[in-house]
């Protein structure tokens, strides 16, 4: 059975990827969207990834429900 190398035919998207697509489709990401949605704990740091690659991601700190402040990212 012959193989190919580096063909990955089920490859999955990656996390910078799907942040991304959601921010393109119109989303507000938070820190907490991003771990429960693609497990993210980093959101920060592919937020600054996006931005070197020219992507003018904006940034809001909202309070939530508890009185604690957070970052909420979206496209512009």
């Amino acid at each position: 059975m012959a193989t190919t190398r580096g063909a990955r035919p089920n490859r999955k998207k990656s996390q910078k990827t799907y942040i991304l697509e959601a921010l393109q489709n119109g989303a507000k990401i938070t820190p907490i969207t991003a771990l429960n949605s693609w497990g993210c704990m980093r959101l920060a740091a592919v937020i600054c990834q996006l931005r070197k690659e020219g992507h003018n991601v904006v940034n809001e700190m909202v309070q939530g429900r508890t009185g604690n402040k957070f970052a909420q990212y979206y496209l512009q």
